[in-house]
C-alpha cells in the first residue's frame, strides 16, 4: 500500500514521532512497518526477485490500521516476523550472544554488561498501559 503524505505524517505521529517498538525518536529515515506481515517468506528475495511472483501472502493485512511507525533498525530486524516471533527471537539475545560472541562473554565477566531476563515490552505496549490525562 502506498501511503499518501497525509497518511504517512499521521502514522509518524501515532506514538509522538517515536518508534512503536523501541521508543527512540524516528528521525528522517523511518519505516512504515506492517505489524502483522503481509509476506511471511522471503525466499523470493534470496532468489533475486524484488517482489513475490504471486503477490503478498496476506494482502488483506496491507492496511493503515496494520502499520506502525518504526525506526529502520527495528523494522529491518523484525523483517517479516510476527510480533510474537520477533519478541521470542530477541528474548534469546543473551543466550545467543553468550554462545557466539567472545567479546560479549568477556564484557559480562568484567561487569561491563549486565544480563537481564526482563521480558521485552514494546514501546506501543507501554503506551497502552499508561493512564491518559
Amino acid at each position: 500500500m502506498a501511503l499518501t503524505k497525509q497518511q504517512r505524517a499521521a502514522l509518524r505521529e501515532k506514538f509522538g514521532g517515536r518508534c512503536a517498538y523501541c521508543g527512540q525518536p524516528l528521525g528522517d529515515k523511518w519505516h512504515a512497518d506492517h505489524i502483522e506481515p503481509i509476506v511471511r517468506n522471503d525466499w523470493f528475495k534470496r532468489a533475486g526477485f524484488s517482489t513475490p511472483p504471486r503477490g503478498p501472502d496476506f494482502p488483506h493485512r496491507d492496511t493503515l490500521e496494520n502499520m506502525n511507525p518504526a525506526c529502520a533498525p527495528c523494522n529491518l530486524d523484525k523483517h517479516s516476523l510476527s510480533l510474537e516471533s520477533w519478541r521470542a527471537l530477541m528474548q534469546r539475545s543473551n543466550e545467543v550472544l553468550m554462545r557466539d560472541v567472545s567479546t560479549f562473554r568477556r564484557a559480562v565477566r568484567y561487569g561491563l554488561v549486565t544480563l537481564s531476563e526482563k521480558p521485552i515490552v514494546f514501546y506501543f505496549e507501554q503506551q497502552k498501559e499508561r493512564p491518559h490525562d
